[in-house]
């Protein structure tokens, strides 16, 4: 249990970094460990002690076997979270080119 809190503590860690910094690489910091944190949350709930993989054999009785659906979700939601990423990054760099500063507050005030 106290591992599902050091989970929410993580995602808590990545949210205020997402609402209260002003510079757009550290709110792009803030996303990719809520993102971490939620996929270690599920990667912990489909975890078993001393579990067995999900092979299936004649001769063997698989008492604790490991769910392997979480796993092929978190690596599905890696790929798309790293392209998610890319894309921010991405949109940073065009911002700073624009802009010349990553500070959100000073963006705003440059509409014109």
């Amino acid at each position: 249990m106290f591992i599902y809190f050091l989970c929410l503590i993580l995602f808590c860690v990545g949210l205020y970094c997402a609402l209260r910094r002003r510079n757009i690489i550290k709110i792009i910091i803030g996303l990719s460990i809520m993102e971490y944190a939620v996929n270690l949350f599920f990667i912990l709930i489909g975890y078993r002690w001393q579990g067995r993989a999900p092979i299936e054999a004649a001769d063997q009785n698989i008492l604790r076997m490991v769910d392997p659906i979480p796993q092929a979700l978190i690596l599905t939601s890696i790929v798309i979270g790293l392209s998610v990423l890319a894309l921010l990054v991405g949109i940073a760099i065009r911002i700073f080119e624009k802009f010349k500063t990553f500070d959100i507050t000073k963006i705003k005030k440059l509409r014109g």
